[in-house]
C-alpha cells in the first residue's frame, strides 16, 4: 500500500490565535470532506474518503495555554500580571493542563485523519512521543515516557532529577486531529517559572540547549523531526 501523504506547512514565528484559527479551518474541512461522504454513502472505505493530512510547524511568541480540563491554579500570574508581561493566555480544547509556548520552542501541529492510520488516541500520542524520543537521540539526549503522562522526559524516575522537555496535548474531532507537541530546544525555561507545568508539582522543565550546555541549530532540528515524523507514521511530505 502507498505511503499516506502530508502536506507540510512551516508557519514561522505566529500569534498563538492566528495558528489555533488556522489548525481549526483545516480539520473543519475535513469533516466537512466526511460528512459529505456520509450523505452520499460513499464512505464505507475511509481510505477512500478525500481528506487531507498535513503537518505544521510554528514558534509563538509568550503565551500560556491551558487545556479543557486543566485548573486555572496552575496559572502563578494575574491577568495583570501577564499584560505586564507581555504573555497572552488562552483556555484551549486540546486535552492536558497548563503549558508555555515561546520562540526557539518547536511547535508541531499535526492534523491527520486517523481513520486512515489507527482509531486509537493512545497509540497516536505514543507516536507522537516517538518521533520527539528519535529525534533527541540525534541529540545524544535519552527521552523517555513517563508512566501515566502524556509527553517526553529526562530521567523521568530519578526522584529530584525528572525533567520535562517536550509537551504534547491534542484535540480529536471525527478521528481528525489538531493541536500537538511543543519540544523546548533553544526555550526561554524561566516561563515555566509563572506557571505549574502540566498541573505536575515538583518536576523540572528542561530543554536540548540545557541538557547539552549550548545552543543548538534549530531549523536543523525541525529537519530531523520530519524524518523521524516520515518514520514513525510511515508516511511522506508533499
Amino acid at each position: 500500500m502507498d505511503k499516506q501523504k502530508v502536506l507540510f506547512t512551516d508557519l514561522g514565528i505566529i500569534d498563538y490565535k492566528s495558528a489555533w484559527d488556522f489548525q481549526e479551518n483545516l480539520l473543519r474541512q475535513n469533516v466537512e470532506v466526511k460528512t459529505a461522504a456520509r450523505i452520499s454513502g460513499t464512505d464505507v472505505n475511509p481510505l477512500l474518503t478525500e481528506t487531507e493530512h498535513h503537518l505544521v510547524f510554528c514558534e509563538h511568541p509568550p503565551v500560556y495555554t491551558l487545556g479543557k480540563s486543566g485548573n486555572i491554579a496552575n496559572v502563578l500570574l494575574s491577568n495583570d500580571e501577564l499584560h505586564e508581561n507581555g504573555i497572552e493566555f488562552f483556555r484551549t480544547n486540546r486535552g492536558g493542563d497548563i503549558t508555555f509556548h515561546g520562540l526557539q520552542q518547536m511547535v508541531g501541529y499535526p492534523i491527520l485523519d486517523l481513520e486512515k492510520f489507527q482509531t486509537d488516541i493512545g497509540i497516536y500520542l505514543r507516536n507522537l512521543e516517538e518521533v520527539i524520543i528519535l529525534t533527541l537521540k540525534e541529540y545524544g539526549i535519552t527521552g523517555e515516557r513517563s508512566s501515566g503522562e502524556t509527553g517526553v522526559w529526562i530521567e523521568p524516575e530519578v526522584l529530584g532529577k525528572a525533567r520535562k522537555i517536550c509537551a504534547i496535548g491534542v484535540r480529536c474531532s471525527r478521528w481528525i486531529t489538531m493541536h500537538g507537541f511543543a519540544l523546548n530546544v533553544n526555550t526561554d525555561l524561566s516561563y515555566f517559572n509563572n506557571i505549574i507545568p502540566c498541573g505536575i508539582q515538583h518536576k523540572q522543565v528542561t530543554s536540548i540547549q540545557r541538557e547539552l550546555g549550548e545552543s543548538v541549530d534549530f531549523a536543523a532540528v525541525k529537519d530531523v523531526i520530519k524524518v523521524n515524523f516520515e518514520k514513525v507514521f510511515k508516511v511522506d511530505f508533499l
